[in-house]
Order: structure tokens, then C-alpha cells, then sequence
């Protein structure tokens, strides 16, 4: 018997699993099936420290929102946004200035539904259903959506996305387009899968990911920096998530994070 609750939406394919849905069970969400459950075990298998990483770039997230905010950001685009979870951008951002807007991002079905749901009737936030590997329909609906105005400073957000587009699609040129599309004194938070730490445990969940939706392509350092072409990167630079300006005493090992975060200003 198939698995299918009421905020699933028609058409959904429950047995196929999906990495937002994978993110959403690491983080301890309850927005995830039997299948994605399973591969998020074979996940685990690979990379015991799984929850910690997922745990830290949402950690890293948050702080790049307030950095953002307290540097004047008031709008953000969140690309690959995911299931939403405790701690949304909309959240972080209105603490600071309830005015803030946000434009999430994302095109896996159970994200965008779940989404719509807590999203009803807000006024200064949306999701839109779009593939941000396609930037010319991402920008278009986010135009439309009348929430942000690209003649101020946006806050553009990839917090472990970008290690899903694979090198064909050519990730450079789809940072530059969104770089293009947003005036100087934009910020750029990326987070992003390496083989530079724990390279053995790495090529384990590549070939996990090689059996979901979404294959994943783990970047070194070097590739990463490309990304922020036309950006100027803040300090401390590309680094393990918790090394990125972190709060209090950060006990993490940064050996053990998986992920390199950082953030950039355009010029």
C-alpha cells in the first residue's frame, strides 16, 4: 500500500526519494517518506556525521541572514529553499525588521506545497515553482511576485544547493546571472558539499545520491571561489560551516562539516 497523508500533493511520487524531503528527515522534520527515509539511512552509512552537517548549514543560514540584515539587506531570494523548517529566513530576518521580504524558491513538490501552506495569507513572503539552475524563469516570477525590487540590495541565498547542479549545467553562469540581475552592495551566502574534507566519506554519498532524484556533486575550494565571481568575499573567507563566524564557543570539528560556507558583497 502506497504511503499518502493529506499534505502530500497529487501527483507526488511517494516512492521516489528526494533530497529536500532527505534534508527535511536529517534535520528531524516530519515532511518525508519511507523512501526517503531509507536513503537517508544509506546517507548515514556513508556519512555518520550527517545530522551534524545538516545541522550546521542551517546554522550557517541563519548567521549569513543576520549578517546580511545587519549590513541594511531587507530582501532575499532563497534558492533551493527546501521543506521549510524550524528557523525560515522569513523568520530569522523579521526578528530583526518585521518589514523584511523574502522569495523562496524551490520546484520539489512537497516543498512548494508545504510552503504555500505556512506562507497563506503573509503578505511579505512567497514561494515560487521554479528550477533556479533556470534563472531567466526564476527572475521573471520573482519580478511578478512584486516582493522584490531589484534596484535595492538583495540577499541572494544557496545554503546547500548548489552541490546538486552538476558541472554541465554550468553553476558559474547561473551564480552570474542572479549577480547580473541585482545592484552593487548585494550579498551572495553560498554552502556547498566538498571533497576536500572527509573525501572518503564524501564519494560514499555521491553514490548514494547517484540512486535519488538528485545526484550530488561535491566542489573543492578552488571551485567554489569561481562561484563569487564579481563578488568580494567576507571574512573568514571559504571555510567549514561552523568556522563561519560563529557564535559563542563552537565546539564542531570543522574536519568532520562536509560543507564550506561563505558569503560575498558584490562590487
Amino acid at each position: 500500500m502506497s504511503e499518502r497523508v493529506s499534505w502530500v500533493p497529487e501527483g507526488v511520487d511517494v516512492g521516489r526519494p528526494s533530497a529536500a524531503r532527505l534534508y527535511d528527515y536529517l534535520l528531524g522534520g516530519g515532511h518525508n517518506f519511507a523512501a526517503d527515509r531509507a536513503l537517508a539511512e544509506k546517507f548515514l552509512q556513508a556519512q555518520p556525521n550527517a545530522r551534524t552537517i545538516a545541522r550546521l548549514n542551517r546554522a550557517f543560514l541563519r548567521r549569513a541572514v543576520l549578517l546580511m540584515i545587519d549590513e541594511g539587506i531587507r530582501q532575499f531570494l532563497d534558492l533551493g529553499s527546501g521543506i521549510p523548517t524550524v528557523g525560515n529566513v522569513h523568520e530569522i530576518a523579521r526578528k530583526a525588521d518585521p518589514e523584511a521580504h523574502v522569495v523562496y524558491v524551490d520546484f520539489e513538490e512537497v516543498a512548494v506545497a508545504h510552503s504555500q501552506l505556512i506562507l497563506e495569507g503573509d503578505p511579505r513572503a512567497t514561494i515560487i515553482q521554479e528550477d533556479m539552475t533556470r534563472p531567466d524563469a526564476v527572475l521573471r516570477s520573482a519580478r511578478h511576485s512584486g516582493l522584490i525590487d531589484f534596484s535595492q540590495p538583495v540577499g541572494v541565498l544557496t545554503a546547500g544547493v548548489f552541490h546538486f547542479v552538476p558541472p554541465q549545467a554550468d553553476p558559474n553562469s547561473i551564480v552570474a546571472a542572479y549577480r547580473d540581475a541585482v545592484p552593487t552592495g548585494s550579498y551572495l551566502a553560498v554552502s556547498q558539499f566538498t571533497q576536500d574534507l572527509q573525501p572518503e566519506e564524501m564519494a560514499g554519498i555521491v553514490e548514494v545520491m547517484k540512486k535519488s532524484q538528485n545526484p550530488m556533486y561535491p566542489r573543492t575550494k578552488s571551485e567554489i571561489e569561481a562561484l563569487f565571481s564579481g563578488f568580494e568575499l567576507l571574512e573568514p573567507g571559504i571555510v567549514p560551516t561552523p568556522l563561519w563566524r560563529p557564535e559563542g564557543t563552537n565546539t564542531d570539528d570543522p574536519d568532520r562539516a562536509g560543507i564550506y560556507a561563505a558569503v560575498g558583497r558584490k562590487l
